[in-house]
Protein backbone atom coordinates (compact mmCIF):
# COMPACT_ATOMS: atom_id res chain seq x y z
CA UNK A 1 0.00 0.00 0.00
CA UNK A 2 1.00 3.65 -0.51
CA UNK A 3 1.30 6.09 2.41
CA UNK A 4 -1.46 7.86 0.92
CA UNK A 5 -3.87 4.89 1.12
CA UNK A 6 -2.19 3.63 4.06
CA UNK A 7 -3.50 7.32 5.84
CA UNK A 8 -6.64 7.16 4.23
CA UNK A 9 -7.60 3.60 5.92
CA UNK A 10 -6.39 4.68 9.22
CA UNK A 11 -8.01 7.83 8.98
CA UNK A 12 -11.54 5.66 8.62
CA UNK A 13 -10.57 3.76 11.72
CA UNK A 14 -10.40 7.16 13.58
CA UNK A 15 -13.60 8.46 12.36
CA UNK A 16 -14.94 4.86 13.60
CA UNK A 17 -13.36 5.77 17.07
CA UNK A 18 -14.87 9.14 16.94
CA UNK A 19 -18.50 7.60 16.27
CA UNK A 20 -18.08 4.98 18.83
CA UNK A 21 -16.41 6.01 21.65
CA UNK A 22 -19.27 4.76 24.19
CA UNK A 23 -19.02 1.11 22.99
CA UNK A 24 -16.57 -1.31 23.67
CA UNK A 25 -14.82 -1.91 20.30
CA UNK A 26 -11.52 -4.11 20.19
CA UNK A 27 -9.18 -4.70 17.74
CA UNK A 28 -10.65 -7.04 15.87
CA UNK A 29 -13.60 -4.39 15.13
CA UNK A 30 -11.53 -2.06 14.14
CA UNK A 31 -9.68 -4.11 12.09
CA UNK A 32 -12.85 -5.15 9.93
CA UNK A 33 -13.20 -1.47 9.74
CA UNK A 34 -10.34 -0.78 8.12
CA UNK A 35 -10.47 -4.35 6.12
CA UNK A 36 -7.06 -5.78 7.17
CA UNK A 37 -6.01 -8.51 9.19
CA UNK A 38 -5.78 -8.06 13.00
CA UNK A 39 -2.13 -8.17 12.72
CA UNK A 40 -1.93 -6.07 9.61
CA UNK A 41 -3.67 -4.06 11.09
CA UNK A 42 -2.17 -2.97 14.15
CA UNK A 43 1.08 -2.65 12.58
CA UNK A 44 0.05 -0.55 10.20
CA UNK A 45 -1.89 1.68 12.81
CA UNK A 46 1.44 1.97 14.74
CA UNK A 47 3.20 3.14 12.19
CA UNK A 48 1.10 6.06 10.64
CA UNK A 49 0.08 7.01 14.35
CA UNK A 50 3.12 6.14 16.08
CA UNK A 51 0.92 4.47 19.06
CA UNK A 52 -1.54 1.17 18.98
CA UNK A 53 -5.22 1.31 18.10
CA UNK A 54 -5.73 0.93 21.76
CA UNK A 55 -3.83 3.71 23.42
CA UNK A 56 -4.83 6.09 20.38
CA UNK A 57 -8.59 5.07 21.19
CA UNK A 58 -8.19 5.54 24.76
CA UNK A 59 -6.69 9.59 24.07
CA UNK A 60 -9.57 9.84 21.78
CA UNK A 61 -12.12 9.19 24.89
CA UNK A 62 -10.43 11.09 27.58
CA UNK A 63 -10.30 13.53 24.66
CA UNK A 64 -13.96 13.59 23.92
CA UNK A 65 -14.14 14.30 27.96
CA UNK A 66 -12.19 17.17 27.96
CA UNK A 67 -14.60 18.48 25.14
CA UNK A 68 -17.77 17.74 27.11
CA UNK A 69 -16.65 19.08 30.53
CA UNK A 70 -15.95 22.74 29.27
CA UNK A 71 -18.55 22.53 26.46
CA UNK A 72 -22.30 21.04 28.43
CA UNK A 73 -23.49 20.94 31.27
CA UNK A 74 -23.64 17.00 31.80
CA UNK A 75 -22.05 15.38 35.23
CA UNK A 76 -19.32 13.64 35.08
CA UNK A 77 -21.03 9.96 35.39
CA UNK A 78 -22.74 10.68 32.25
CA UNK A 79 -20.12 11.97 30.55
CA UNK A 80 -18.09 9.11 31.61
CA UNK A 81 -20.54 7.09 30.37
CA UNK A 82 -20.60 8.65 26.98
CA UNK A 83 -16.73 8.21 26.46
CA UNK A 84 -16.87 4.75 27.26
CA UNK A 85 -16.24 4.16 30.87
CA UNK A 86 -18.55 1.56 33.43
CA UNK A 87 -16.74 3.27 36.58
CA UNK A 88 -16.83 6.83 37.26
CA UNK A 89 -14.32 6.31 39.78
CA UNK A 90 -11.63 4.84 36.81
CA UNK A 91 -12.41 7.10 34.43
CA UNK A 92 -11.65 9.95 37.32
CA UNK A 93 -8.67 8.15 37.91
CA UNK A 94 -7.41 7.64 34.62
CA UNK A 95 -8.50 11.45 33.10
CA UNK A 96 -6.49 12.84 36.26
CA UNK A 97 -3.39 10.50 35.23
CA UNK A 98 -3.95 11.78 31.61
CA UNK A 99 -4.51 15.44 32.17
CA UNK A 100 -2.90 16.31 35.89
CA UNK A 101 -6.02 17.45 37.27
CA UNK A 102 -9.46 15.95 38.44
CA UNK A 103 -12.57 16.06 35.78
CA UNK A 104 -14.47 18.78 38.15
CA UNK A 105 -10.74 20.70 38.72
CA UNK A 106 -10.86 20.80 35.17
CA UNK A 107 -14.06 21.85 34.15
CA UNK A 108 -13.88 24.91 37.32
CA UNK A 109 -10.51 26.35 35.22
CA UNK A 110 -12.88 25.73 32.23
CA UNK A 111 -10.17 23.94 30.74
CA UNK A 112 -7.63 26.66 31.18
CA UNK A 113 -4.16 26.00 33.00
CA UNK A 114 -2.75 29.28 32.51
CA UNK A 115 -2.56 30.37 36.22
CA UNK A 116 -1.07 26.31 36.98
CA UNK A 117 2.25 25.07 36.68
CA UNK A 118 3.47 21.64 35.29
CA UNK A 119 5.00 19.48 38.02
CA UNK A 120 7.83 17.62 36.61
CA UNK A 121 7.57 13.50 36.69
CA UNK A 122 9.56 12.03 39.50
CA UNK A 123 10.78 10.05 36.78
CA UNK A 124 13.12 13.12 35.88
CA UNK A 125 17.10 13.02 36.84
CA UNK A 126 16.39 15.32 39.58
CA UNK A 127 18.27 13.96 42.57
CA UNK A 128 19.44 10.81 40.65
CA UNK A 129 23.37 10.10 40.13
CA UNK A 130 23.05 10.08 36.21
CA UNK A 131 21.76 13.24 34.78
CA UNK A 132 21.87 13.88 31.04
CA UNK A 133 21.18 17.39 28.58
CA UNK A 134 18.60 16.86 25.28
CA UNK A 135 18.97 19.50 23.11
CA UNK A 136 17.71 21.08 19.46
CA UNK A 137 16.12 23.23 17.55
CA UNK A 138 12.44 24.15 17.15
CA UNK A 139 11.78 25.54 13.66
CA UNK A 140 8.64 26.68 12.83
CA UNK A 141 7.55 27.30 8.96
CA UNK A 142 6.89 30.99 7.37
CA UNK A 143 3.31 30.20 7.10
CA UNK A 144 2.65 29.38 10.82
CA UNK A 145 1.37 32.29 13.27
CA UNK A 146 4.39 32.70 15.70
CA UNK A 147 3.63 31.74 19.06
CA UNK A 148 5.19 30.44 22.42
CA UNK A 149 6.51 26.97 22.24
CA UNK A 150 5.77 24.17 24.94
CA UNK A 151 8.68 21.52 24.90
CA UNK A 152 8.17 18.83 26.42
CA UNK A 153 9.47 14.96 27.61
CA UNK A 154 7.34 12.09 27.83
CA UNK A 155 7.51 8.44 28.77
CA UNK A 156 4.90 7.93 26.01
CA UNK A 157 4.05 9.15 22.70
CA UNK A 158 1.21 10.07 23.71
CA UNK A 159 1.65 13.92 26.09
CA UNK A 160 -0.06 13.25 28.56
CA UNK A 161 0.49 13.69 32.48
CA UNK A 162 3.60 15.28 33.64
CA UNK A 163 6.35 16.12 31.62
CA UNK A 164 9.11 14.37 32.46
CA UNK A 165 11.26 17.82 31.90
CA UNK A 166 9.79 21.31 30.17
CA UNK A 167 10.24 24.19 28.88
CA UNK A 168 8.38 27.44 27.54
CA UNK A 169 10.29 29.74 24.87
CA UNK A 170 8.85 32.78 23.80
CA UNK A 171 9.39 31.27 19.86
CA UNK A 172 11.32 28.86 18.22
CA UNK A 173 14.66 28.87 18.48
CA UNK A 174 17.69 26.18 20.13
CA UNK A 175 16.58 24.85 23.60
CA UNK A 176 18.01 22.18 26.18
CA UNK A 177 16.30 20.43 28.27
CA UNK A 178 18.73 19.35 31.33
CA UNK A 179 18.22 16.97 34.20
CA UNK A 180 17.14 13.95 32.32
CA UNK A 181 17.52 10.44 33.26
CA UNK A 182 17.99 7.49 31.87
CA UNK A 183 15.07 5.79 29.98
CA UNK A 184 13.31 5.94 26.84
CA UNK A 185 11.51 9.24 26.09
CA UNK A 186 9.46 10.85 23.43
CA UNK A 187 9.49 15.18 22.59
CA UNK A 188 6.86 16.83 21.99
CA UNK A 189 6.64 20.82 20.99
CA UNK A 190 3.36 22.69 20.42
CA UNK A 191 3.09 26.26 19.78
CA UNK A 192 0.29 28.81 20.48
CA UNK A 193 0.13 32.20 18.47
CA UNK A 194 0.98 35.25 20.68
CA UNK A 195 -2.16 36.88 22.18
CA UNK A 196 -4.38 33.45 22.29
CA UNK A 197 -5.72 31.92 24.89
CA UNK A 198 -4.74 28.58 26.33
CA UNK A 199 -5.62 25.29 23.98
CA UNK A 200 -7.57 23.17 24.99
CA UNK A 201 -6.89 19.86 22.67
CA UNK A 202 -9.88 18.67 21.90
CA UNK A 203 -12.26 21.04 20.83
CA UNK A 204 -12.46 19.67 17.54
CA UNK A 205 -11.30 16.32 15.83
CA UNK A 206 -8.26 17.68 14.08
CA UNK A 207 -7.28 19.84 17.16
CA UNK A 208 -7.40 24.22 17.01
CA UNK A 209 -6.26 25.28 13.37
CA UNK A 210 -3.68 27.95 15.12
CA UNK A 211 -2.15 25.10 17.35
CA UNK A 212 1.70 23.84 15.65
CA UNK A 213 2.88 20.63 16.95
CA UNK A 214 5.95 18.35 15.96
CA UNK A 215 7.18 15.12 18.08
CA UNK A 216 11.02 13.46 17.81
CA UNK A 217 11.41 10.13 19.14
CA UNK A 218 11.94 7.15 20.63
CA UNK A 219 15.46 9.24 22.61
CA UNK A 220 17.72 6.27 23.92
CA UNK A 221 18.80 8.11 27.08
CA UNK A 222 21.66 6.36 28.88
CA UNK A 223 25.43 6.12 29.84
CA UNK A 224 27.88 5.52 26.30
CA UNK A 225 24.78 6.79 23.99
CA UNK A 226 25.52 9.65 21.59
CA UNK A 227 22.29 12.17 21.81
CA UNK A 228 21.41 13.66 18.42
CA UNK A 229 20.43 17.03 18.73
CA UNK A 230 16.53 16.64 18.49
CA UNK A 231 15.39 18.99 15.94
CA UNK A 232 11.49 19.16 15.43
CA UNK A 233 9.79 21.40 12.80
CA UNK A 234 6.34 22.42 13.70
CA UNK A 235 3.36 21.76 11.52
CA UNK A 236 -0.38 22.53 11.74
CA UNK A 237 -2.05 19.41 14.42
CA UNK A 238 -3.24 16.58 11.97
CA UNK A 239 -6.10 13.85 12.98
CA UNK A 240 -3.48 11.29 12.52
CA UNK A 241 -1.17 12.90 15.79
CA UNK A 242 -2.06 11.47 18.67
CA UNK A 243 -4.55 13.61 20.79
CA UNK A 244 -2.72 16.02 23.09
CA UNK A 245 -3.91 15.46 26.58
CA UNK A 246 -2.02 17.84 28.58
CA UNK A 247 -3.33 21.79 28.04
CA UNK A 248 -0.87 23.75 26.07
CA UNK A 249 -0.46 27.11 27.62
CA UNK A 250 -1.12 30.34 25.61
CA UNK A 251 0.47 33.34 25.09
CA UNK A 252 -1.47 35.18 27.66
CA UNK A 253 -1.10 32.63 30.60
CA UNK A 254 1.84 32.75 33.01
CA UNK A 255 4.62 30.01 32.40
CA UNK A 256 3.96 26.36 33.16
CA UNK A 257 6.85 27.10 35.87
CA UNK A 258 8.67 30.60 35.97
CA UNK A 259 12.00 28.82 37.37
CA UNK A 260 11.62 26.10 35.05
CA UNK A 261 11.96 28.67 32.25
CA UNK A 262 13.90 30.59 32.82
CA UNK A 263 16.80 27.65 34.02
CA UNK A 264 16.14 26.38 30.74
CA UNK A 265 15.89 29.68 28.72
CA UNK A 266 19.13 30.36 30.13
CA UNK A 267 20.69 27.47 29.08
CA UNK A 268 19.47 27.18 26.13
CA UNK A 269 21.50 30.81 25.61
CA UNK A 270 17.80 32.49 24.68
Amino acid sequence: MTTASMEMAILQVIDYMHERLDQDLTTDDLARTARFSKFHFSRMFREVTGVSPGRFLSALRIQEAKRLLVGTGRSVADISAQVGYSSVGTFSSRFKECVGLSPSRFRELDGDFSGLSVQLSRTGASGTAQSFSVHGRIVLPGDRPLGQVFIGLFPSPIPQGSPVQCTIMDGPGPFELRDVGPGTWYLMAASVPYGSPSVLAGRGRGGPENLSVGRYGPLVVRPGVLLMPADVVLRPVSPLDPPVLIAVPGSRAEPLSVAVRRRHASAAGL
